[in-house]
């Protein structure tokens, strides 16, 4: 592909809709090309490419008042970057061929996604700055015909614009379990690799009590899992040091009440595991991952270990899912030649993780499975249900973003936080502010809970009983979490006449007292106000929460019951700095 758009050969051009225009091309000699673009009833266009060949797909849109571009695997790069500067290369395990090009009050210029999640596919995209457009050039490989993209008309934001395109990519699992949908503990943050029976058990203990509904074994359970490397991985043995019986130690835990997730990464082979010498020869490649190799899932042999390693651990040890991990290296072996069966990653990857899913819900039916990013794409959601935010611990900013992002895209699946940590001796109210970067999705708890003071498990279990009361809100509601490139300040989750908003910068924040009867606002500032917009009506203050609880009332929930009346108009509301306090509206 050429540094630029503008390097490559020209084409003609046609409308497509709005002011976006269309050039398809294949580059196999003697092959054809058509297409057509039909209406749809849920409102959004599809695009529909047949070809016996290798495909190109440019779309161009004018600048005008061009602000960012948002796709699911854009991490920090959010403005419109230059066309030699934005390239990524997407598969079923890695993001989505899927953006959003939206001008500065948040309105959408092109939205789309491709409705096939599997091929390898290159997507290159900016401003050129020779035609002063932006573009988006697709480059599909042969024998995905027809290929198929939903585009959705301008939309007021890129919210609206991705629930339409959402809405054409279909449905991932019937029904999320609800193991899937309650605060998890961690033990990764708060143990690393140093986990063992009776310490995990404790924790598990106090995670319950505090409102926790699923735990999840990380890294280190296994046979040589030391040294924060991979040099042991493959075997997928509890390591009998540490865990002496841990079918037991399973039990015990779900007697507690608790579902229990192990963590594996079945795609990687540690150079000191038993199993290495006979599958050494099926991973010649890294990936980059340290001590280990990456099995190449092209392989019948590798499907097979891999499915047959995921079902034993959850039956012989009694698990209720699996915390799948580094499914992404599997893009190593992308476009290289095949010595398998298979040719495309993204296809063997799809086969193995539709076996793993079918043989392990034989086993434990409702099984959670835990992904994430950058393979929690739609693509990704009939093989998970618990999507997670990529690592970023203590980052309260990054959780809030990347969950954000998820949910944009998915459909279904529960969206979960990258685990939560926090210095144990700061203020309780800066631990709280990597609850509300959870807060429109579900918190992972990842603390040394024994270890810490009784202020900041009084805020935990508050924070996870606020959660659990506004989790209707809060996952099965309309996100409106305005620009991306501006890291969603404020962010509005609405369901019925219910409203949550956060609000993590110092924002005029508009509530709408004629929509919503109760309206909670959470403070993740540094501040001790807040500034609302009311339209509509009148609003009661109801009640005041403090993020450290060190002012309660007897039911040890809420405190400062207030009569204060606020709008219409600005109104400036005093609340603690993450605090949150409740509206009804005035009738």
């Amino acid at each position: 592909m050429s540094v630029t758009t503008a390097g490559l050969a020209p084409a003609p051009t046609e409308p497509l809709l709005d002011d976006v225009r269309l050039a398809v091309l294949t580059h196999t000699p003697g092959a054809t090309v058509r297409h057509e673009l039909a209406a749809r009833p849920d409102g959004t266009e599809l695009l529909e490419i047949h070809s016996d060949g290798e495909l190109e797909i440019r779309l161009s849109v004018p600048l005008g008042d061009a602000a960012g571009f948002w796709h699911p695997d854009a991490q920090w790069n959010r403005t419109i970057v230059a066309d030699w500067a934005g390239l990524t290369r997407v598969s079923l395990v890695r993001g989505a061929v899927a953006g959003c090009l939206y001008d500065s009050g948040g309105t959408s210029m092109l939205a789309f996604a491709a409705l096939d999640p599997v091929p390898e596919t290159t997507m290159r995209y900016g401003v050129s700055e020779e035609n002063k457009t932006f573009v988006v050039h697709l480059r599909v490989p042969a024998g995905r015909s027809p290929y198929r993209m939903a585009f959705a008309r301008s939309s007021p934001t890129v919210a609206t614009a991705l629930r339409k395109v959402r809405g054409a990519l279909g449905a991932g699992p019937a029904a999320v379990p609800e193991g899937a949908r309650v605060p998890v503990y961690s033990t990764w943050y708060g143990f690393t690799q140093a986990v063992e029976a009776s310490a995990v058990e404790a924790e598990a203990r106090l995670a319950a009590e505090l409102g926790c509904g699923t735990i999840i074994l990380d890294d280190g359970w296994q046979e040589l899992g030391n040294r924060r490397g991979y040099h042991g991985v493959g075997d997928w043995r509890p390591d009998l040091t540490k865990f002496p019986d841990f079918a037991g130690h399973v039990g015990r835990v779900r007697e507690m009440g608790l579902n229990y997730v192990a963590w594996v990464a079945p795609l990687l082979l540690g150079l000191e595991a038993e199993c290495f010498p006979a599958l050494a020869a099926h991973a010649p490649e890294t990936g980059g991952v340290p001590g280990a190799h990456v099995l190449d899932p092209r392989i019948p042999e590798v499907r097979e270990h891999v499915v047959r390693t995921c079902v034993r651990l959850v039956r012989d040890y009694g698990l209720d899912g699996l915390k799948i991990d580094f499914l992404d290296r599997a893009m190593t072996y992308a476009g290289t030649p095949s010595p398998g069966d298979i040719a495309d990653v993204g296809t063997a990857m799809r086969d193995l993780l539709a076996e793993v899913v079918a043989e392990v819900e034989a086993v434990r039916p409702g099984a959670l499975i835990e992904l994430r990013q950058p393979y929690v794409g739609p693509g990704m959601t009939p093989f998970g249900n618990m999507l997670r935010a990529n690592d970023c611990p203590a980052d309260a900013v990054a959780n809030r973003v990347r969950t954000i992002d998820i949910g944009l895209l998915t459909g279904s699946g529960a969206v979960h936080a990258d685990m939560l940590m926090w210095d144990p001796a700061a203020p309780a109210r800066a631990a709280a502010r990597q609850l509300i970067g959870a807060l429109h999705s579900v918190p992972q708890i990842s603390a040394r809970l024994g270890e810490l003071s009784g202020e900041h498990r009084r805020m935990v279990a508050f924070w996870l009983r606020r959660w659990r009361e506004l989790r209707p809100v809060l996952l099965d509601g309309e996100v409106e979490p305005g620009r991306p490139d501006e890291l969603y300040p404020v962010v509005r989750a609405s369901l019925g006449d219910r409203c949550v908003i956060s609000v993590t910068a110092d924002r005029v924040v508009t509530v709408d007292a004629a929509r919503h009867a109760k309206i909670t606002v959470v403070n993740g500032t540094a501040s001790d106000r807040l500034v609302l917009e009311v339209g509509g009506g009148t609003l009661d203050v109801a009640a005041i929460f403090h993020a450290d609880c060190s002012r309660v009332d007897v039911d040890g929930s809420r405190i400062e019951p207030s009569d204060r009346r606020l709008g219409p108009g600005l109104c400036v509301l005093a609340v603690p700095p993450s605090g949150q306090a409740d509206l009804e509206v005035t009738r």
